[in-house]
């Protein structure tokens, strides 16, 4: 129990400093782009999820802390947006604010759901799974959305596509998703760089094409979940084949 609730105290504090302590003073003191900032902040929310699986004893208190988290946070948010100093304080892409406090949500919903299966139903064994899959969404989009504005020329132009998607943004996706993939799998999952390395190129190239059929910002869903439904049998297909 002691443990469960200083794991909830380290989680609220490090979104205190991902969320607001750091973003806050770049956005309202410096001249660094809002969608650095944001990205920045969105890498800062696939990496929490390393606390919610190490931090806690059980699947169920990691589900509970993260559901306080959106209980005290959502409310104090929607508040916060009705002031002026919102808009300069914080990188919300929403006219009338929003942005932020649906994608805390829409996070926490995603994270709550890979930890009933992948944890609680499956078992820790496959808890990992969680991992690899979340910072691979987290890194992958963030390069999507940062190489696509910066670079991204060609747009993708398919009837199933958001038309502000780019060849470039996509391909940044693939690369950079397929190199966390890689290192996660490596490092935290403890398989031999040969079945990191297939099991990476495999899975980035089906996140980004979930990335790109993916509107309205809910790959934040989409791709972590596909990430993991797609990783976990090529996990269990290697190590019965003992790669």
């Amino acid at each position: 129990m002691n443990r469960d609730v200083l794991g909830g105290i380290i989680l609220f504090a490090y979104y205190l400093v991902v969320c607001v302590i750091i973003p806050v003073p770049l956005k309202y003191w410096t001249r660094v782009p809002s969608e650095i900032i944001r990205k920045t902040q969105h890498i800062g929310y696939s990496l929490s999820i390393f606390l919610m699986l190490n931090l806690f004893s059980t699947w169920y208190w990691a589900i509970t802390a993260s559901a306080v988290l959106v209980v005290v946070a959502y409310p104090t948010l929607l508040i916060i947006e009705r002031t002026r100093w919102y808009e300069r304080a914080f990188a919300d892409r929403a006219e009338s604010g929003g942005e932020f406090r649906r994608s805390l949500l829409m996070v926490q919903v995603t994270f709550g759901l890979l930890i009933v299966v992948f944890w609680g139903w499956l078992g820790i064994r496959w808890a990992p799974v969680i991992g690899v899959a979340v910072t691979g969404w987290g890194i992958g989009d963030a390069a999507a959305a940062l190489v696509g504005k910066a670079w991204g020329h060609r747009r993708v132009l398919l009837r199933w596509v958001d038309h502000a998607k780019t060849y470039e943004g996509t391909a940044a996706m693939a690369t950079f998703a397929g190199v966390a993939f890689f290192l996660t799998l490596f490092f935290y999952v403890g398989l031999p760089w040969e079945s990191s390395l297939a099991i990476a190129m495999i899975v980035a190239p089906l996140c980004a094409l979930v990335e790109l059929a993916t509107r309205g910002g809910y790959d934040t869903f989409t791709v972590p979940i596909v990430a993991a439904l797609a990783i976990a049998p090529l996990i269990g297909l290697f190590r019965l084949a003992g790669l």
